[in-house]
């Protein structure tokens, strides 16, 4: 034992950056990683939510979505890196963007959008009572550790086969039997896909030679070339629209006037009972969608324990719940804890330094947004496809030899993917859980909250 140690500087003091294995360059390194791995968000949540008429003829500006999508991202991320000191990022969840704009504005529910921000905002609330009260820290802790550990492998395919998606490499079969092909039209072509077959190639290399920052150089390499390409070739490179485009701004103007905009005006216009089913089938999506994301990314940040539950729970759960509220009131969808944040741990992130550094590169954003875009999804999707790769690594450690674990981590890791679900794949896993448990006798293993959370479950398919 040193008789003399270094004194501590107040960021590895606060953070506990030596005790957790990393530096302060590391920790940078990651925090801009998960950053890269989550910009797109900057540009997909608009362009969800804009441009849309509600039934009021009501059309949200993309600039103003933009702004608050970045500052939720922001605080929210912050949030999460100083108090609760985990290498985790929030920002507006796809999915739940989804929800919002085609099933509650021009779906069924008819909503105004700042109707179906109200509904968002309660679903945040209710949520933070489940914190409050305790309960939703129960539920995580009664999880049994198949299932923990299969949600994190199932999460890594899912993460991949999004990055082949975003990165055209798959894609939606117009007819036939198969459900998806390869590239646009059944064919590799094109410069885009070359450009996701180098990254993917030269990020893997990189990582095969443990050089640090592996993943962040690999989608750096890839932008710069894709920024080339595009100056000689302009549209003509098949990219993105404002993709690998050098903008003529780096600044822009914050637009702060989609903040405040919610309303409970939902539950006039659908009806008490319609009302709280919408709220609670949110809840349910909200609620395991970021267990699952917390646990997936503890996995790779070393974070989780011998039961595989992570630190401070009461913590990170208090502010993904208020993130959520705080996405609904700023009218940019609900904000939840994201997967990406696995890029970043990947990269080596184990703190909330990590978080600290995403949080700041976000609120850059508000200011300088256009340089957010440059970034092609060919890069990313490449990054995406390896950190499936890296999470994949604890599939050996799941109990194979006894099938009432087995076939419920099983059907959690392959619904997944499958329906495009973290939630979707959770309740698979949960609900054989309990059957298998019960058929074979084996009662005793069930955790009340599991049993309670599967029939919430059963609940939750019912209503989709």
């Amino acid at each position: 034992m040193d008789p003399n140690p270094k004194p501590l500087s107040p960021l590895d003091a606060y953070f506990g950056l030596t005790a957790r294995g990393t530096t302060v360059r590391t920790e940078v390194l990651a925090g801009v990683t998960t950053f890269m791995t989550m910009a797109y968000i900057l540009f997909v949540n608009p362009d969800i939510l804009g441009g849309k008429p509600d039934p009021s003829c009501v059309v949200l500006s993309k600039a103003a979505l933009l702004t608050s999508t970045a500052l939720v991202a922001a605080l929210m991320t912050l949030a999460m890196g100083v108090f609760a000191k985990l290498p985790l990022a929030l920002a507006a969840g796809m999915g739940l963007n989804t929800v919002v704009a085609f099933q509650l504005v021009l779906g069924g529910s008819k909503l105004s959008w700042a109707q179906a921000m109200g509904v968002i905002v309660a679903e945040g609330l209710a949520i933070t009572v489940l914190v409050a009260t305790g309960l939703r820290q129960a539920v995580v802790r009664a999880v049994p550790l198949s299932l923990k550990r299969a949600i994190g492998i199932g999460i890594g395919l899912f993460l991949a086969f999004i990055g082949f998606v975003d990165a055209g490499f798959i894609s939606r079969a117009g007819g036939g039997p198969v459900p998806v092909q390869l590239g646009a039209n059944g064919h590799l072509q094109g410069f885009p896909v070359l450009l996701f077959a180098l990254t993917l190639l030269i990020t893997s290399v990189l990582l095969v030679r443990k050089v640090p920052g592996a993943l962040l150089i690999g989608m750096a390499v890839s932008t710069a070339l894709a920024v080339a390409t595009h100056l000689v070739l302009g549209d003509k490179a098949g990219l993105p629209p404002g993709a690998a485009a050098i903008p003529e701004s780096l600044f822009s103007l914050p637009d702060f006037s989609q903040v405040g905009k919610f309303s409970f005006g939902f539950f006039g216009v659908l009806g008490v009972a319609p009302a709280i089913l919408i709220v609670f089938s949110l809840m349910l999506s909200d609620f395991f969608d970021t267990v699952g994301t917390v646990v997936a990314v503890g996995q790779e940040a070393k974070y989780l324990d011998a039961e595989g539950d992570f630190p401070r729970p009461g913590t990170v759960l208090l502010i993904d719940s208020l993130a959520a509220v705080a996405g609904g009131a700023a009218g940019a969808s609900s904000a939840t804890t994201y997967i990406e944040s696995a890029s970043g741990a990947a990269a080596g992130g184990r703190t909330g330094l990590t978080s600290v550094v995403t949080g700041l590169l976000f609120a850059a954003c508000v200011f300088i947004a256009p340089l957010a875009g440059i970034v092609p999804p060919q890069a990313t999707g490449a990054v995406l496809v390896l950190v499936g790769f890296l999470m994949m690594r604890e599939v050996g450690s799941l109990p194979w030899d006894d099938a009432t674990e087995a076939i419920p981590a099983f059907l959690t890791l392959t619904v997944m993917p499958f329906t495009y679900s973290i939630t979707n794949g959770i309740g698979a896993g949960f609900i054989s859980y309990l059957v298998l448990k019960l058929l074979s006798g084996r009662i005793k293993e069930i955790h009340p909250l599991m049993a309670a959370a599967s029939a919430a479950f059963l609940v939750y398919f019912a209503l989709a």
